[in-house]
């Protein structure tokens, strides 16, 4: 099964966010390129959220590029084989933390948001990532930062996505 073909059975088993979720769906029908960096109608990115459910806190990228804190995540590569993957595999590498796990819920949300030309959207598959007990970050060349915050710091330091995937992975934790 192609990536593609894995990122359209996640997104039809997902059951909120109906109206972007179609968003999604209808992007992917309309680009079987939609996977990759180079589609220029925009492309699925998959991220996640590191959580140490234990001590009640979150681990954010204080981002290069952007200068945003934000969840680990990023773009699809070739050897991704799922959206999951590929999710896991950013959480990794921007975090430094070894044995993370997805939540099985699959995604806890989505968010599509615009970026710079030639590109116009990233339509972002959101996943909780589970740190293991005594975890320790190590920062990427991606980053600026890392840093983990408490559940209700999030809100004084990031934008209001990333405090809904806060509020949406608490919930499903």
């Amino acid at each position: 099964m192609s990536l593609h073909d894995d990122a359209v059975l996640v997104l039809k088993r997902y059951e909120d966010q109906e109206e972007l979720r179609q968003t999604y769906l209808d992007h992917l029908s309309a680009h079987p390129d939609g996977m990759w960096k180079a589609c220029e109608a925009g492309h699925l990115t998959a991220s996640a959220l590191v959580v140490d459910p234990e001590r009640g806190r979150v681990l954010l990228t204080l981002h290069r590029k952007l200068n945003m804190w934000l969840q680990m995540g990023g773009h699809c590569e070739p050897g991704d084989a799922t959206l999951s993957d590929a999710a896991l595999r950013e959480a990794t590498e921007e975090s430094g933390i070894a044995g993370l796990t997805l939540l099985p819920v699959g995604p806890v949300r989505l968010d599509r948001h615009p970026i710079p030309a030639p590109c116009n959207w990233h339509l972002d598959v959101q996943y909780a990532a589970l740190a293991p007990g005594g975890a320790v970050e190590a920062i990427s060349e991606e980053s600026l930062d890392l840093r983990w915050f408490a559940y209700d710091e999030v809100a004084g330091v990031a934008d209001e996505s990333v405090v809904r995937l806060v509020e949406h992975t608490r919930a499903a934790l």
